[in-house]
């Protein structure tokens, strides 16, 4: 799949040197393109069958229609680069590097491997290159450049091209030294307009909204950014960009963007395109804010909070066909918050007092509902004289903090965790660990009443909890756990950016301290509750972080865009669950309804149960089960 794909960009770019205005003007050439065309064809239908395949081949018949007939170059460049992208869609390959590549490293390795066909400024006139038929490319054409990505050179620079003197270099270059090479590359074309750029990219929200990391620059092309912003403003950019890949990785990078896409969604809107302008809102939070977050957080909550929202109500709006002059207002008063946001955040280095307070803050308010289930579970086991069993909740909450040890080495060294997979992986598991609390409270309140602990005790748990409850105790202190660990090691991973790491350990181990003082004073007070009253609490303190757990799942799931934010009239307290929209508040009232029936069901059952016994005169209470 990677040489079609490279195939078709050498088509889309080199196919204006075999065709001019209807007539062949390099028979060679054009032979070479009619062959591309018609190789690549055929390469498609040779791969693997997916439900994209017959639109692919629909897209490779036309090209080859368009190169047999002489079309204009920009019809058959748009056609191949059209089909070079659906291609990698529909059959995906690595098309980034993992980090911003070195480009001092990318501009050594070019002078010891490239300068001598490509010359060492990269205008094609090296010693052996003069020599050769073709001659090697003039990577200081702009005209040319603006054709290319820093994909399109990381493929040659790994597969060569065909027919030329260009060799694969996959087996005498590292993948990083290929990408740092690809990009060193792409810049020479523009290196004048890279100073220009950085001072475009810093300030004009336009530029902002057409990148949002390495995957899209590494796909980048000036002649796709030049309707947008113009050519001469696009070179810029993309020549700033491709020298200087590490401005995409800023911590605060993230703002600028998300303001450049909100007033993108407003001009898709007005344009007529809603599913678009939605997206590019989505964007703004997913691609600019979500990465921002943790850093916000610790500076200020608060004017998060209403961000969040108001960027919900915001692609709400749009999704529901709003009129212009709402999405306008709504549009402006994001862009308000976002520019607060922005000033927050680019304050130099916290304070470290700020520091440490963010540190312990957040440590005891992500832990405190993991550390709730956790201890009723640990008591639990202890009331119902089980010890044995405390090792699968002990083992549990233990495999959370490695796994969440895991995610953030993969998060840090090898994968990058997008907005919406952080934030669907925390609703679909507040939402999961909400379901199974909401049966577990619901159990342990059944077996408050009436005595009815005794009897499970004496006949249910030497056999049920050996066998598979054991496995759901470990299970639901994992999850309750790692949710709250993986949006932890995000918070610091912010905080940590910022050079205060004494304050921020200090900061943990003090939230550390609280959080165990916490779990000790409850256990010693559940020791002293009798069993019927400690089941009875337990199951109300489970149903309410059911009701917690719920609130914040679907919050979660709105900032993904999987559901849509419709803002409520009241106050927003995280802690709690309770969130300023209604279809959190819904989805908690139809909790506590089920909690309600459930627990109106257990007292129905009791009752009526009391009333059986005495009917039926005393009974021995193993009977009772």
């Amino acid at each position: 799949m990677p040489q079609t794909w490279q195939m078709l960009d050498y088509l889309a770019t080199d196919y204006a040197g075999a065709v001019k205005d209807g007539a062949i003007v390099s028979a060679s050439e054009y032979a070479e393109m009619r062959e591309f065309a018609t190789t690549a064809r055929q390469r498609i239908q040779a791969l693997p069958s997916n439900a994209a395949r017959p639109a692919l081949l629909t897209q490779a018949d036309q090209l080859v229609a368009l190169v047999n007939a002489k079309a204009p170059a920009a019809r058959v460049s748009q056609q191949a680069h059209a089909l070079a992208a659906a291609l990698l869609k529909a059959y995906p390959i690595p098309t980034a590097p993992d980090h911003a590549p070195n480009l001092a490293r990318g501009a050594a390795l070019y002078q010891a491997r490239c300068a001598a066909c490509h010359g060492a400024t990269g205008h094609g006139d090296g010693p052996a290159g003069r020599q050769l038929d073709p001659r090697p490319v003039d990577f200081t054409d702009p005209t040319r450049a603006d054709q290319r990505s820093p994909l399109s050179l990381y493929e040659v620079i790994s597969q060569g091209v065909e027919g030329t003197a260009m060799a694969s270099f996959a087996d005498q270059l590292s993948v990083a030294d290929r990408w740092a090479l690809a990009y060193y590359v792409g810049s020479l074309a523009y290196s004048r307009q890279s100073a220009a750029g950085a001072s475009m990219w810093q300030h004009q929200r336009s530029a902002r909204a057409q990148i949002a990391g390495l995957k899209e620059l590494s796909q980048t092309r000036v002649d796709q950014l030049s309707p947008a912003l113009g050519t001469k403003q696009a070179r810029a950019i993309v020549g700033y960009l491709r020298a200087h890949p590490e401005a995409l990785q800023s911590a605060l990078g993230g703002l600028p963007l998300a303001r450049g896409r909100i007033e993108a969604s407003v001009s898709a809107y007005k344009a007529g395109a809603k599913a678009e302008a939605t997206q590019l809102a989505l964007s703004a939070y997913l691609d600019g804010v979500e990465p921002v977050e943790p850093l916000l957080n610790a500076r200020d909550s608060a004017l998060r909070a209403r961000l969040e929202t108001a960027m919900g109500a915001y692609r709400t709006a749009l999704s529901k066909g709003a009129p212009l002059q709402s999405i306008t207002q709504q549009a402006d008063a994001v862009d308000g918050l976002l520019a607060q946001a922005q000033a927050v955040t680019a304050e130099t280095a916290a304070d470290p007092s700020s520091t440490f307070i963010g540190a312990y803050t957040i440590l005891v308010r992500e832990g405190l509902e993991a550390l709730l289930i956790v201890v009723a579970l640990l008591a639990f086991l202890r009331k119902a004289e089980r010890p044995m069993q405390v090792r699968y909740v002990h083992a549990g909450w233990m495999l959370a903090l490695v796994a969440g040890g895991i995610t953030w080495a993969l998060a840090r060294y090898a994968i990058s965790i997008s907005g919406a997979g952080r934030e669907l992986t925390e609703g679909l598991s507040s939402l999961f660990a909400a379901i199974v609390l909401l049966s577990v409270g619901l159990w342990m309140h059944q077996k408050s009443m009436g005595g009815r602990w005794q009897a499970y005790l004496k006949e249910k748990m030497a056999g049920a909890l050996d066998r598979r409850s054991a496995w759901f105790l470990l299970g639901l202190a994992f999850i309750s756990v790692y949710r709250e660990v993986f949006e932890t090691i995000l918070f610091y991973a912010a905080l940590w950016s910022e050079g205060q790491g004494i304050w921020l350990l200090g900061g943990i181990v003090a939230g550390m301290l609280t959080l165990a003082l916490i779990a000790w004073v409850l256990l010693r007070t559940s020791r002293r509750l009798p069993i019927a009253q400690f089941f009875s609490a337990s199951s109300i303190l489970i149903a309410v972080l059911a009701i917690v757990l719920t609130g914040k799942g679907v919050a979660a799931l709105q900032e993904a865009g999987w559901v849509s934010v419709t803002v409520a009239p009241w106050p927003r307290v995280e802690l709690l669950g309770l969130y300023a929209t209604w279809q959190t508040l819904l989805a908690q009232v139809a909790v506590v309804v089920l909690l309600g029936a459930g627990f109106i069901f257990n007292l129905y059952r009791d009752h009526h149960r009391r009333r059986a016994r005495t009917a039926a005169g005393p009974v021995p209470m193993e009977q009772d089960v």
